[in-house]
């Protein structure tokens, strides 16, 4: 029975969980903003110590890959990567759409409804640009991740032939604009979270689906654009 370490730091939400096979130990997680590099490796012992195992035991430390918060990804990798070699452990990447989807189609399954819908999770991207994936009800992929400026069109041939589940932090931004179409249900408030990586990650482990800890990069999707400096003095 594995014992996986996960962090999740793709958006806003700093999330840590600890499991053991398939049931989740314990769980910190904040919904602050720009408190990655202040609470993760908090969350990371009080996680371990709350389930009363060591870093030592820990079998294997799953992370969010991303796309996501460039800031919060980096924060997030480096923490993960240098607990790795710390322990001697491997690190397993999983994406927190799949995650976000995942979690969503089950909770669809124990409530009985929803049975054929497709699911998006979003992650925002700024602006009206989010951050998006389908899924159908068994968490394979139907359209790869991609960067969606949001309007009408955008989903128009899956919300045509389905329901379509809208998750996440990105997905506000279509609530206005697809508000008249029938086929678009929200889930508020379901957001990515630690809790949700669970059995990805234990798939991945027993597959021994491990990246390669030198040279592994969250996928962030888009570059990084540094904004212009506030601070006097640091601009013409």
């Amino acid at each position: 029975m594995p014992i996986l370490l996960h962090i999740e730091t793709a958006t806003d939400i700093c999330s840590v969980a600890l499991s053991q096979d398939t049931e989740i130990l314990s769980l910190r997680e904040s919904k602050g903003k720009n408190e990655h590099a202040s609470m993760l490796a908090t969350y990371i012992s009080e996680v371990a110590c709350q389930a009363h195992i060591s870093l030592q035991e820990i079998d294997a430390i799953v992370f969010g890959k991303g796309p996501g918060s460039y800031t919060g990804l980096r924060i997030g990798v480096s923490t993960a990567k240098g607990l790795c070699y710390a322990i001697g452990k491997p690190l397993i990447a999983i994406s927190p759409l799949q995650a976000m989807a995942t979690q969503a189609s089950l909770y669809c399954k124990e409530h009985s409804f929803h049975q054929q819908a497709l699911f998006c999770p979003m992650i925002d991207a700024g602006r009206m640009e989010v951050y998006a994936a389908i899924y159908n009800q068994l968490g394979q992929e139907i359209r790869a991740v991609q960067a969606d400026i949001v309007d009408t069109q955008i989903y128009a041939e899956y919300l045509n032939q389905h329901e379509l589940i809208f998750i996440g932090n990105g997905s506000s931004k279509c609530k206005e604009t697809l508000a008249n179409c029938k086929n678009a249900v929200f889930f508020e408030d379901f957001h990515t979270s630690a809790a949700y990586m669970l059995s990805l990650g234990l798939e991945a482990y027993n597959k021994k689906d491990f990246v390669n800890l030198a040279y592994f990069e969250p996928f962030y999707l888009k570059d990084f654009i540094a904004g212009k400096s506030i601070v006097k003095g640091l601009h013409s």
